[in-house]
């Protein structure tokens, strides 16, 4: 007989939260003594598409956690290590019945990592509770009744956190249990200037987003400088679970009924819908991390160039508009969704290289890195999904459309913050009087255009509608059609 004390246990992922998290809430409602657990686990740590600010969000959202822990004499049990090993040395100690967690559309590593655990619950008579994350359903062949399973989602009341007495495992026999692994360190720079992770900060801006922000949400939404006070910037707090979704659109629902700026709020929320309709699309198209949704568009190569490459990622391109978005997304891992599509498309389209390889840098960068907005966003940005709309932004057009003034360029290319607004946005153009008068010098002070726009726009054009007549690439646009299109809930 066992006599071990039988224990149920909560694996966090991406919803490092109390409030609103279903793993947590049905772990309590079963009145068992409860283990809420991280693990910082090396297949992560070590893969290429995350980087030291997803680490330090995370552990900022484990500090902000326990310290609304401490009145139940609780806290998170954060170990570094394989999820397995973890779940072999707790049950040396306890009787593990349970494992509640939310089902985690990540990438391929995650996914056959989930695979290994489950069969390591079968084998330990271990029932694992898996909930939905955010409305997207695992299991679906086509988007037929999605729609009525997202609104009923979107519909429950968020839930609460409240434990028994005594529910949680507490504080002194956590630490007992800590003695056997390797613990992280949770410190994180306290100069960086990331927005900080945990959920007391990601309601701060969710707060004032409500407040006194949203009224200009739609007018500014475009605009690399304005967008980052106009837009609510909870991005990464809903990427990595500080806030839930469903309770940002119930909130926003809520202060539509009294707002005069309802267009705004209703913007707002379709793009919480759309955040679901994109993740889910991953769910059912895993494949899209590592080629194009569209099979037809595998037979487009193209010559990686380490030199582009190289060029784009540091904002030296010769394009202030392009450079000036790369340097502030790798410094703040902030970037507007207009500017984002305007990178990719510089990168895939005027640069003529493959989505792949803007993968792993922008993932990294991107503070509110969610697999499945990634990987989709950047095929459809790259024109290789073969359903929606070719797009090649025009670095130039959209400069002077979205940054008259040059203010957000100015910001963050210094070597340019005394040049004329006009030559800010192209300086190219000036002749070499022009230079000699403003103390500049093009190819020393600020490189030279790497690649000519209207050629370069041409040529993928070109290549990029003539394969969209290709036989497979419209088979395959049917298939995702088919698959894909929302069917509206009666």
């Amino acid at each position: 007989m066992n006599t071990k004390p039988e224990l149920h246990v909560v694996w966090l992922k991406r919803d490092l939260r109390l409030q609103d998290n279903e793993a947590i809430y049905n772990a309590l409602a079963t009145g068992k003594q409860v283990l809420i657990l991280y693990s910082f686990e090396p297949l992560l740590l070590n893969d290429p598409h995350y980087s030291e600010r997803h680490w330090n969000f995370i552990k900022e959202s484990l500090v902000d956690i326990n310290h609304n822990l401490k009145p139940y004499n609780s806290k998170v049990f954060i170990a570094q290590s394989n999820i397995i090993a973890v779940f072999n040395q707790l049950l040396s100690k306890y009787r593990i019945t349970k494992v509640f967690s939310h089902q985690e559309t990540g990438i391929l590593v995650t996914y056959e990592r989930d695979k290994n655990f489950e069969r390591f619950c079968k084998n330990n008579l271990i029932t694992w509770v898996e909930n939905i994350n955010n409305g997207v359903q695992r299991g679906l062949k086509n988007r037929d009744n999605w729609m009525a399973l997202c609104n009923s989602y979107f519909e429950i009341t968020p839930l609460n956190f409240a434990p028994n007495t005594n529910q949680l495992l507490s504080i002194p026999e956590i630490e007992a249990i800590e003695a056997h692994f390797k613990i992280p360190d949770l410190t994180t720079p306290s100069n960086a200037i990331f927005q900080k992770g945990g959920r007391t900060m990601g309601l701060k801006y969710l707060n004032s987003f409500f407040k006194e922000r949203y009224p200009n949400y739609m007018q500014h939404i475009s605009k690399p400088e304005l967008s980052r006070s106009s837009c609510s910037r909870i991005s990464p707090y809903i990427a990595w679970g500080n806030l839930s979704i469903r309770e940002v659109y119930a909130q926003a629902f809520h202060l539509k009924k009294t707002s005069k700026h309802k267009k705004a709020l209703e913007a707002f929320m379709s793009r919480l819908r759309w955040q679901s309709h994109f993740i889910q699309k991953f769910e059912m198209e895993h494949t899209m991390e590592e080629a194009s949704i569209n099979k037809g568009f595998h037979k487009l190569k193209k010559s990686i160039s380490k030199d582009y490459l190289k060029a784009w990622k540091t904002g030296t391109t010769g394009y202030p508009i392009i450079d000036a978005c790369m340097r502030c997304l790798n410094e703040t891992g902030y970037l507007n969704f207009r500017m984002r599509a305007l990178v990719v498309s510089f990168l895939t389209h005027n640069l003529w290289q493959p989505w792949q390889e803007a993968t792993t840098h922008l993932s990294q960068m991107f503070l509110d890195f969610e697999p499945g907005i990634h990987f989709p966003q950047l095929q459809m940005q790259a024109g290789e999904t073969g359903i929606n709309m070719l797009r090649i932004y025009n670095p130039i057009k959209n400069s002077l459309e979205h940054d008259p003034d040059a203010r957000f360029i100015k910001k963050w290319l210094p070597e340019l913050k005394n040049i004329e607004t006009p030559f800010a946005h192209q300086p190219y153009l000036m002749t070499p009087l022009e230079e000699q008068f403003l103390n500049f010098k093009l190819g020393v002070d600020y490189p030279y255009p790497i690649v000519e726009l209207d050629s370069t726009r041409k040529k993928a054009s070109d290549v990029l509608w003539n394969l969209r007549k290709n036989k497979k690439v419209l088979n395959e646009s049917e298939r995702i059609l088919k698959k894909h299109t929302l069917k509206k809930s009666k």
